[in-house]
């Protein structure tokens, strides 16, 4: 399909697939049917908010730990794969594709190994540092019972 779609070589075959997912479908899901009760919608509706006002103005933010807590989870396990991308990409290698090919065939620089490991782990912990807040607040939105 990605052939088909002239994608490979691009950062669409990676981002693409990934967007929708089994997992996600089911966490957003279980989510919502737990923080938005369906009276907060029924009463929106009373009040004369349209469909898009009520998706707005309470679903959306009824729904944001959970997206955020999703699109890291997400991330994470984008930026990790290895299979799906040295399937898609021919020329162009993503950065855990990199770092088995620092090691050499009979020597390994242990400092260019770790560094290289380094600069794959760092934008995870970057995004983690601004995504933190809301990934604590949907788990623990999940966890408490009320």
């Amino acid at each position: 399909m990605m052939n088909e779609f002239g994608w490979i070589d691009s950062l669409l075959a990676l981002a693409v697939p990934g967007l929708v997912g089994a997992f996600g479908v089911f966490w957003m899901t279980q989510y919502l049917q737990e923080a938005l009760p369906f009276e907060l919608v029924e009463a929106a509706r009373i009040d004369g908010a349209s469909m898009f006002r009520t998706f707005w103005s309470i679903a959306l933010p009824a729904a944001r730990p959970a997206a955020a807590t999703l699109a890291l989870f997400t991330f994470i396990g984008s930026w990790n794969s290895f299979f799906w991308p040295s399937v898609v990409m021919r020329s162009q290698l993503t950065m855990p594709l990199v770092v088995p090919q620092l090691k050499g065939a009979f020597t390994s620089d242990t400092g260019l190994v770790m560094s290289g490991v380094f600069l794959v782990a760092a934008p995870l912990l970057i995004v983690f540092v601004f995504a933190g807040r809301q990934l604590v607040a949907g788990v623990m939105a999940g966890a408490v019972k009320g």
